[in-house]
Formats: C-alpha cells, structure tokens, sequence
C-alpha cells in the first residue's frame, strides 16, 4: 500500500500528529511509573501462596490476545495472604501469561496498602512495571520518529 501525501502543510500536520501522540503516551507512561513508586513506597508487605490459576480471556473483543500474538487464555494467579490486621485475604493479581509466571503452591511476596489491603500485587515485574513501559515505549517510539521526520524535512528543505 502506497499513501502518497501532497504538500508541506499535510507533511507538517502528520508529523505534529505523531510528536504530539508520542508525548502523550509518555505523560501516561510516566504518570502509571509514578503510580507504582508510589505504592512501592506506601505498600506493607507480606508472604502470600498461589492458591489458584485462574485462565481466562483478556476480553470479549480480542485486543489483548492479538497484542500476545495467539488465542490462548492467560493464566492469573489468585493468591492467599493475611494482611498486617490478622484477616486473611484472597485476590487475583492483575497480570497474566501464557504460560503460566507462577504455580499453584508458589510462595510470593505480596504488596498492598494498609489503608486499602484489597488493592494487593505481587511483587513482580509484570504486575508492577508492564503498562508503565508499554505506554512510555510506545511514546518514545512514535515521538522519536515524528522528530526523525521532522528532522529530515528541516534538512531537506
């Protein structure tokens, strides 16, 4: 496919679009980086076990599972900790693979805030650290060559 653009302006405006996408996505990427020091900063800890994989499809329309390149489901941990209080507690971590990051009797370490311990993670990289380099990646990449082309039509010209 071939997409032929006429003129400066049409040039200039498409890669505005690209810089200014870029940037945004980086704000989110940054402000989600934000988000996880500062519960990294404010979370308890405590030891929790994978009681469960719990396989499931992403969603409805298959977004995600096109993004992982298959139609399998992803495996969610459900873990069992007990919080600083005494009340043990259950929930599901927000990240999941195929196959499967974690197995079931799998010792974990457990984050959450004290004021609010229904708001768990485990202690991992993908609970933690995914959205915030996915959107700050893809920032970078569509900022970095909207400035690329920018760049080269300044030289040309």
């Amino acid at each position: 496919m071939h997409i032929q653009v006429r003129g400066q302006g049409a040039r200039r405006w498409i890669t505005f679009g690209m810089i200014a996408f870029g940037a945004v996505f980086l704000v989110i990427g940054l402000i989600l980086a934000g988000i996880s020091v500062s519960f990294l900063a404010d979370a308890e800890r405590a030891q929790g076990t994978v009681v469960a994989l719990q396989w499931r499809n992403d969603d409805d329309s298959g977004a995600s599972r096109k993004m992982r390149g298959n139609d399998e489901p992803a495996a969610y941990p459900v873990v069992e900790f007990t919080s600083a209080d005494g009340t043990p507690r259950r929930f599901r971590d927000s990240a999941g693979s195929n196959p499967p990051a974690y197995e079931e009797g799998e010792r974990v370490e457990v984050l959450y805030r004290a004021d609010s311990p229904e708001d768990a993670r485990i202690k991992g990289f993908l609970s933690l650290w995914l959205l915030p380099l996915s959107f700050g990646g893809i920032g970078l990449l569509f900022a970095g060559i909207g400035t690329g082309i920018a760049l080269a039509t300044r030289r040309r010209s």
